[in-house]
């Protein structure tokens, strides 16, 4: 080997560098621990104690001193799968962008183009294009550069009316970049200060999509109200109670000749406001429960700014009455442009029921024709948390100049006409003071009201960081539990012990000390590889693992290929010198290796680039292990054989029994191509029928709904926790054993097509209501739902894919498949320069990709596991055509070798010769692989049982094709001309 030394400097080096950005991660783990015995289980106290040593000094290093902030920055960071926590995606809503640029446009054709868009919009379309698309259909001689869509004052500065639609299209594009990258500054700015340790945020190319990972994150409604809230603060003067009481009744009284009431007896606790709202000389039968659709629904009294008291759950009916327009009608005429606003929901007792009961009170603003408050929350410039006079949790806040003259204009009619003054939040009043000491100078405010410490900080948090430009739609959300983390790493830690064991012991078995040799290759090429995961950064996550696991088994492919090629110079009479030469030259494996490990590095590039999240760890660990695999197999093992040889010691690359295992075969897989071809045919054929009549089990990835895994305190029945969850949905619920008897996988798609945070907690709180039977009592909501330390039932896992998240997800997936396989087919024509071998390859592997999707269709219904097609089966997909590939060409290269040598005898026989020669290395190469995948099969965990099986059964499928689909194919591809020249060379 030329240029030893450097090699081994670089190898020294490398091998130091990748130590010392190791070493972060392990003083990092053991700051971590130290704080786990020190909060003693409480997640508050431990994330508390970590942010107080932040600047503090605790790794040295002898030249250079490193706080815990700088350690933790340089440390291998664990995914939400291994750490716990919250994975959030965010759609900004590109439509309220575009209605703010156009100043609220009331053009018909604009709004058109803009309903249309909504319903339009198709996987990986952007909402913008669906809307030209939408405009550019119905705008007849309408421009976008109207004085009443986009030539507004607004946008003058950049859009006049002469130009055209294309010019304004590109307008458009850079104003909504520029709002999708003011939600992300926004969205940092909150989440920064949110106190979670290593989160990460970051734009999803141009979809206008936001991904936000919260690893050890533990309240699942607090986090995602916090991402997801608009932050629209506005202040509007209110009505007081008595001017709405005559409408009340009124309404009442109209909606009694159309509407039924449906209040139960139990749930109305209060009755009194009924008896004053309607005619104190009525009959009181006539005010009888049942009778009254508005005020049987009440449950407190108003006063003052709040016209009455509602439960939560009739907020929904309540505006439905107030929109007929016979009901607002009824509303004074000089207070037509009165807004119906809520409050913030309070829990209260029922005085006769004595359960917990969600009320609301119900505020009317004083609107204006423009709908535009007042005064917004556009003049804060600070705000923090604290406590009112009362010692209640509050937010004080402070204007600028111009938004303390329009408070104190605000607080000074107040005052006068003794109303109040409404604080609310994306259209949810917080608190409604009245003024009672004349105008308030100097711009300084205060939100109170029914907060925890938690909320008032988070309330001030979002004011700070300002409002979204947009609404901001949860698409898709993760929940992971640390218990169901440390179970991951557990797993994984495990099944790559055991695999890397496996590998180790069978190399030494087989090769004897070349084998010892590999081993020790191999364990360099972990330490490199986890030492480049460190510097860049790199998230590490369970498919991840899986990931570096797969490179034990591919790491020593490079070595078995040189070896079996050095025992092939040995057996012709070659010296170990002149043996390795040739195996280790362009003519021996080099080229093989190169092929091989090409289709891979091509394969995994596709997954990082169509994939996401854990998809994106899993192929970014392949990737890196590809090429540290190549160089230590290389270099590495070659140091210590060139050792051997400068000190004349014997090496034969074999044990006294393996010497001569898969050697001397002559089997004819040409001469049995009409059974492998017929073997498929059936195989093909079986699958599209399973296809048609079974289909697939399609994740939530592919058709969008929520996901919970949850933990009972024993065994329960998966078809009666279907059919409980099934009536209290009105949709059909799948509950199925998700390892564990005692643990359940629960799917919905109950109202995955709405969006918000309130439909997030309704399905959370149904689901609780019905399964809470199932623990002792005293299982709060709190702790069935959210994650904490400690935590051994409820839900460990949870998540929620949209329906448009899903389909974009589909349509990925689709391409990376087909992507995938075209790449790898173009380079194969490149590279051998011939079209067969491209052919025979891809038919190869769409025959194992068939293969593995027939048999999961078939299998799905009866397996113990789930074999559901989501992003981790798709993983597992491409790392079978980049297996599949790589098994090809190592076939294909001895294929073009003999076919360009001097190997004697017909076609036949020298393609039969090259399959033969490389059977020990397909075989070797085959057995370690389906080793370490065994091992992580049943050691790896439910979670990647199913993904793990289509890799075990990928791999078995692909060794079957490479030898009996695909050179066939090449064979029967290649012209008779073709063959006749190339018998009569072989014949000479």
């Amino acid at each position: 080997m030329q240029n030893k030394g450097l090699v081994k400097f670089f190898a020294i080096l490398f091998a130091l560098v990748s130590i010392y950005q190791l070493s972060f991660t392990f003083v990092a783990n053991k700051v971590k621990n130290d704080a786990k015995a020190f909060a003693g289980g409480n997640p508050e106290k431990e994330i508390k104690y970590l942010d107080s040593i932040g600047k503090e000094k605790v790794f040295n290093l002898g030249f250079t001193d490193f706080t815990f902030d700088e350690v933790k920055d340089k440390q291998i960071n664990k995914g939400l799968d291994l750490e716990g926590g919250i994975n959030v995606i965010l759609q900004i809503s590109v439509k309220d962008v575009l209605k703010g640029l156009s100043n609220n446009s009331n053009n018909p054709v604009f709004n058109k183009a803009l309903d249309e868009a909504t319903r339009n919009q198709e996987g990986n379309q952007s909402y913008l294009d669906a809307f030209f698309v939408a405009f550019d259909a119905n705008k007849g001689t309408t421009k976008l550069a109207s004085p009443d869509i986009f030539a507004n004052r607004n946008l003058s500065d950049e859009i006049n009316f002469n130009m055209t639609d294309d010019q304004v299209k590109k307008v458009l594009v850079k104003k909504v970049d520029e709002s999708v990258e003011s939600a992300f500054g926004v969205l940092r700015s909150r989440i920064d200060k949110f106190g979670v340790t290593q989160p990460n945020i970051a734009k999803l190319g141009q979809t206008g999509r936001i991904l936000i990972e919260l690893p050890g994150a533990k309240d699942v409604d607090r986090i995602k109200k916090l991402v997801s809230s608009k932050a629209e603060l506005e202040f509007w003067e209110t009505y007081k109670a008595e001017e709405f009481m005559g409408f009340l009744g009124s309404a009442n009284e109209a909606l009694k000749a159309t509407v039924k009431s449906e209040v139960k007896e139990a749930e109305k606790p209060v009755d009194s406001l009924t008896k004053l709202l309607t005619d104190k000389e009525t009959d009181t039968a006539s005010a009888k429960k049942g009778n009254n659709p508005l005020f049987d629904r009440l449950v407190g009294q108003g006063g003052g700014p709040i016209l009455a008291t509602f439960t939560t759950k009739d907020t929904a009916a309540i505006n439905g009455y107030f929109k007929r327009p016979e009901i607002r009608a009824l509303v004074p005429a000089d207070k037509q442009n009165v807004k119906f606003v809520w409050g913030k929901p309070v829990s209260v007792k029922d005085a006769k029921t004595k359960k917990d009961v969600e009320t609301v009170d119900l505020y009317a603003l004083k609107g204006n024709r423009d709908d535009i408050a007042p005064l917004s929350g556009g003049v804060i410039v600070d705000a923090k948390d604290s406590f009112d006079q009362m010692g209640k949790p509050s937010v004080t806040m402070q204007m600028n100049g111009a938004g303390a003259r329009a408070w104190e204009e605000l607080t000074g009619r107040a005052y006068t006409q003794k109303s109040a003054i409404a604080i609310a939040l994306d259209d949810v009043v917080y608190s409604a003071p009245g003024v009672s000491t004349g105008p308030i100078a100097g711009g300084r405010s205060e939100i109170s009201g029914n907060f925890t410490v938690a909320e008032s900080k988070d309330l001030a948090n979002v004011l700070r960081a300002g409002k979204l430009p947009a609404a901001a739609e949860i698409v898709q959300s993760e929940v992971v539990g640390p218990s169901l983390g440390q179970k991951a790493i557990d797993a994984g830690t495990t099944s790559s012990i055991a695999g890397f064991l496996l590998v180790c012991l069978w190399m030494v078995f087989y090769y004897g000390r070349a084998g010892w040799y590999a081993n020790a290759a191999l364990i360099v090429n972990l330490l490199f590889l986890f030492g480049i995961l460190a510097s860049l950064g790199a998230v590490l996550t369970l498919p991840g693992i899986a990931g570096i696991v797969l490179t034990l088994g591919t790491a020593v492919d490079a070595n078995i290929i040189i070896y079996e090629r050095a025992k092939e110079e040995l057996r012709e009479g070659k010296t170990l010198a002149e043996a390795v030469k040739a195996s280790y030259g362009w003519k021996g494996a080099m080229r093989s290796i190169i092929d091989a490990n090409v289709t891979h590095v091509l394969t995994g590039a596709i997954l990082f680039i169509f994939g996401t999240g854990p998809i994106q760890g899993f192929a970014t660990t392949l990737l890196i292990g590809i090429f540290t695999s190549l160089f230590t197999s290389i270099f590495i093992a070659r140091i210590f054989i060139d050792r051997d040889i400068a000190a004349n010691r014997s090496l034969m690359f074999a044990t006294p029994t393996t010497k001569n295992w898969f050697t001397n075969f002559h089997f004819d897989f040409i001469g049995i191509k009409k059974w492998s071809y017929a073997i498929s045919t059936v195989v093909v054929i079986v699958s599209c029928i399973s296809f048609y009549f079974n289909g697939l089990d399609e994740g939530v990835d592919f058709v969008g709904g929520r996901t919970f895994q949850v933990k009972f305190e024993k065994p329960v029945e998966p078809t009666q926790v279907s059919e409980e969850l099934s009536a209290v949905f009105g949709v059909t619920v799948e509950a199925k054993v998700f390892g564990d008897d005692d643990q359940l996988k629960i799917t919905t798609k109950y109202k995955i097509k709405e969006d918000g945070v309130g439909v997030d907690k309704e399905v959370n709180e149904k689901l609780y209501a019905t399964l809470k039977k199932y623990y002792k009592d005293g299982l709060t909501y709190e702790n069935f739902i959210n994650t904490y330390d400690g935590k051994t039932t409820g839900v460990l896992q949870a998540s929620k894919v949209g329906a448009a998240i899903s389909a974009d997800i589909k349509t990925n997936s689709f391409w990376a498949v087909i992507g995938a396989m075209l790449v790898v087919g173009l380079y194969l024509v490149i590279s051998f320069r011939k079209w067969q071998y491209s052919l025979g390859a891809i038919a190869a592997v769409l025959h194992d990709v068939i293969f593995v999707l027939g048999l999961y269709s078939l299998l799905y219904k009866y397996m113990p596991f789930h074999m559901e097609m989501d992003q981790h089966f798709i993983a597992a997909i491409l790392t079978v055509i980049g297996y599949s590939m790589n098994d090809t060409v190592i076939v294909f290269d001895r294929v073009r070798e003999f076919l360009a040598g001097n190997v004697k005898g017909s076609f036949k026989d020298v393609v039969n010769a090259s399959i033969n020669t490389t059977l020990s290395r397909t075989i070797n190469t085959s057995l370690t692989m389906v080793l370490v995948l065994l091992i992580m099969f049943i050691f790896g965990g439910e979670s990647i049982r199913g993904f793990i099986f289509a890799m075990l059964v990928g791999i078995v499928v692909g060794t079957y094709s490479s030898l009996f689909i695909a050179t066939p194919i090449l064979v029967d591809s290649i012209s008779k001309k073709d063959i006749e020249e190339i018998e009569k060379r072989h014949a000479e």
